[in-house]
């Protein structure tokens, strides 16, 4: 078995050939801040590349009721059947065979065409023998024949040699998706129904697909004799080319079956071993309500719950309490449920909404960019995306921490306020203020730790950062502790100060 592991544009080549509606993806970021590579990853450890592809096009694109309660009703048959799912997953195990992307060629590209050259091919070997008859038997003038038909024959090899290797390892993989077929169809298994009929048309044009006898005999050297003094790799490479694009709307409809049944087996596979999950109810557009979330990345994740109703949620903590977390949390989840159903908490009520992030904005020396620069940028794209045809979930990790505090405050009270009338908006921020400022847009809450060590998220604004208290425990001796709290002492003295001279004015 191989251990091939596809890289991430590989697997994003079926999104790219047969995109979802532009306005259901998640767009780059979005899948960073909220670590999707490496939950893919964990996910469809040990999937093929067809697996893969689908479950990174439905993470990314969302699927409708319909095809989330289908899906559903599928994994669910198999997490109750613990031999079906053995069985289909053994069925499935050639599909990890495959080394290279098939989904551009039955998708995306069209047939090259077919040079009139080629059908003339066989004529060199011929020239090539009766050549070499004539020098040695008629005239020493023959090995001019020999030359001349030598040179075309290297030529159209060395020319044809990294295509049609390509061609090798695709043809391979399309013979083990068809393989899988076979091996599908006629079984009693519910869920290979859709298979039925299709196993003798598989098996057929797989073999149509193989090479000639001779060079595929075993023969030592055969087929690299065939291929040099034949030109039999270029000529498969077009008849197979054409038996190919001939039977593409076949192999469509058995990439579809095989990628989806394995991306089924897949998620029953990973839901068997997960401790804390839950199917999920879908809700209106602002409206959510988790209960005991966690993030599938985070060992012993103890869980967190919030209900929004209306309103989205403005949060504070304590430094490193755990607000970026809780956001990759809700933001994981979301996505999980618009794609699979499912998600990881005790049990949620969620809407089937794309979301859009904002987490790791950094500024680019090489692109002459600020951090402030680039958090608005990013602004400006939550705002497009939140006034488009389609409904949004924005999470705003630590709003505009790249400009001074009052900038800060008054950019990310017009910019959330903004969001918020069009999104479901959550924001996190140790900017304490924006908690009343915006609390006709948002619910305020906060993530405290309770006497157990354990975090719990609760109605309300924190009542004190702990960011210089954090000195001490990170090694700043007693000096540097001291003067830090003088200086705060002394800024919120100037803040209440200026406060009561604009009640005054």
């Amino acid at each position: 078995m191989t251990s091939y592991k596809p890289e991430p544009d590989e697997v994003a080549v079926l999104r790219l050939a047969v995109p979802p509606d532009a306005d259901d993806l998640l767009d780059d970021a979005t899948w960073r801040d909220l670590l999707l590579p490496g939950y893919t990853d964990t996910l469809a450890a040990g999937t093929s590349l067809f697996g893969r592809q689908v479950l990174e096009r439905d993470l990314r694109g969302g699927l409708d009721d319909a095809a989330v309660a289908s899906r559903r009703a599928r994994v669910q048959a198999l997490l109750d059947d613990p031999a079906q799912l053995d069985v289909l997953e053994r069925k499935l195990a050639c599909l990890r065979e495959a080394d290279i992307d098939v989904a551009a060629l039955l998708f995306a590209d069209t047939q090259p065409p077919r040079p009139g050259w080629v059908g003339r091919l066989l004529w060199l070997p011929v020239l090539l023998v009766a050549s070499i008859a004539a020098a040695l038997l008629v005239s020493p003038w023959g090995w001019v024949g020999v030359g001349v038909a030598m040179y075309f024959l290297v030529m159209v090899h060395m020319r044809y040699q990294d295509r049609v290797g390509l061609w090798t390892r695709s043809l391979r993989a399309l013979q083990m998706l068809l393989r899988a077929c076979s091996l599908l169809d006629g079984s009693d298994l519910a869920l290979s129904k859709p298979f039925t009929g299709r196993g003798a048309r598989a098996g057929r044009l797989s073999r149509s697909l193989d090479r000639s006898l001779l060079a595929a005999s075993g023969v030592p050297g055969a087929r690299e004799y065939a291929d040099w003094f034949a030109a039999a790799d270029v000529r498969h490479y077009y008849r197979t080319l054409a038996r190919v694009f001939g039977a593409r709307d076949f192999l469509r409809e058995c990439y579809w079956l095989c990628a989806e049944l394995e991306a089924d087996v897949t998620l029953a596979r990973h839901l068997r071993e997960r401790p804390t999950w839950c199917w999920v109810t879908r809700t209106g557009a602002r409206t959510l309500a988790i209960d005991g979330g966690v993030h599938p990345l985070l060992d012993e994740a103890r869980g967190l719950s919030v209900t929004l109703d209306g309103k989205g949620a403005f949060l504070s903590g304590q430094n490193g309490v755990g607000k970026s977390t809780f956001l990759r949390m809700l933001g994981l989840n979301l996505v999980t449920a618009r794609a699979f159903g499912f998600c990881y908490a005790q049990s949620a009520s969620l809407p089937a909404l794309p979301v859009v992030a904002s987490m790791q904005n950094e500024d680019s020396l090489l692109g002459g960019q600020s951090l402030y620069i680039a958090e608005l940028a990013r602004a400006r794209m939550l705002l497009a995306r939140a006034h488009g045809p389609r409904p949004v979930v924005c999470l705003v990790d630590e709003i505009f921490r790249g400009t001074n505090h009052e900038e800060s405050v008054s950019a990310a009270t017009a910019v959330v306020d903004a969001l918020a009338r069009h999104a479901l908006v959550v924001v996190s921020s140790h900017n304490l203020v924006l908690g009343s400022l915006l609390a006709d847009a948002l619910a305020p809450w906060r993530i405290v730790r309770g006497n157990d060590g354990g975090l719990a998220l609760e109605p309300g604004v924190l009542g004190r950062t702990n960011g210089v208290a954090l000195l001490a425990e990170h090694g700043f001796d007693e000096g540097v502790q001291r003067k830090a709290e003088q200086v705060a002492g002394l800024l919120a003295q100037q803040r209440c100060i200026n406060s009561g001279s604009e009640h005054i004015f």
